[in-house]
């Protein structure tokens, strides 16, 4: 059985210069992953990398994903009791939804033409739908263990010509790995957030894997805030829980 948790903390750090800011999001990162993994954090501060840049434990059958942005932290991990016939493997990403400069020639240059159709051609949306895009992307991206500037080659998530259906998201990696993907909208203090994760399940060939064969994994978000100011963390929607061959 495969299982998959997300884990969650806001924090309260107006008070800290960016430096700071990114050191104390770090260490409730790695705080909050030695929880999921019922690992002491002597084993999380020893986390390395594989040969495509992508963080692992090791001597652990668990496999995590880190990302942080504004006052918050996602941790996403995912574990599989049949391990050794089947790896699974995540990538999260959260996003602060706020303007920034350029976001629509970042689009231009990274999505596809359906994502900016999606995107740009609703003014009232078009902030958190740009950022619905790149988390998605974003986590599909740490899922592979590619760099930002591989964006541009992620398959679209985005099928069709309606683009006030939400019911268009689609993907085709061309992997015949199942692929699920979830996508949320959250609101912490006054801020609100885009997070999305990405689950692959890896068959390595053994006959009794069933690697390549649908499957659904239904993630279980918790908090792990230190403080109780201004929570708990509504999660607004799911905007899109689809399993994606």
């Amino acid at each position: 059985m495969a299982l998959c948790n997300i884990g969650l903390s806001c924090l309260s750090i107006n008070q800290f210069n960016r430096t700071e800011r990114n050191s104390v999001l770090g260490t409730e990162a790695r705080r909050i992953l030695s929880i999921l993994a019922d690992s002491p954090l002597a084993s999380i501060n020893a986390i390395a990398t594989d040969e495509n840049g992508r963080p692992f434990l090791y001597g652990s059958n668990v496999d995590f994903s880190i990302s942080h942005s504004g006052s918050a932290v996602a941790v996403s991990l995912v574990s599989d009791e049949n391990i050794h016939r089947a790896k699974i493997r995540t990538g999260c990403d959260i996003q602060l939804i706020r303007p920034r400069k350029n976001l629509r020639n970042i689009a231009e240059e990274n999505f596809s033409a359906a994502e900016r159709d999606y995107i740009l051609l609703q003014n009232e949306t078009w902030l958190d739908r740009f950022f619905q895009i790149w988390t998605l992307k974003e986590c599909y991206i740490k899922l592979r263990g590619l760099s930002v500037f591989d964006m541009p080659k992620v398959p679209s998530f985005i099928s069709g010509n309606d683009t006030a259906d939400r019911n268009l998201f689609a993907f085709d990696s061309g992997s015949s790995s199942p692929l699920s993907f979830y996508l949320y909208e959250l609101a912490y203090a006054g801020e609100c957030y885009a997070l999305a994760i990405a689950i692959e399940k890896v068959s390595y060939g053994d006959p009794g894997s069933n690697g390549d064969q649908p499957w659904d994994i239904q993630p279980e978000l918790r908090i792990f805030s230190q403080s109780s100011e201004q929570f708990p963390l509504n999660i607004c929607c799911n905007l899109v829980s689809c399993f994606i061959k």
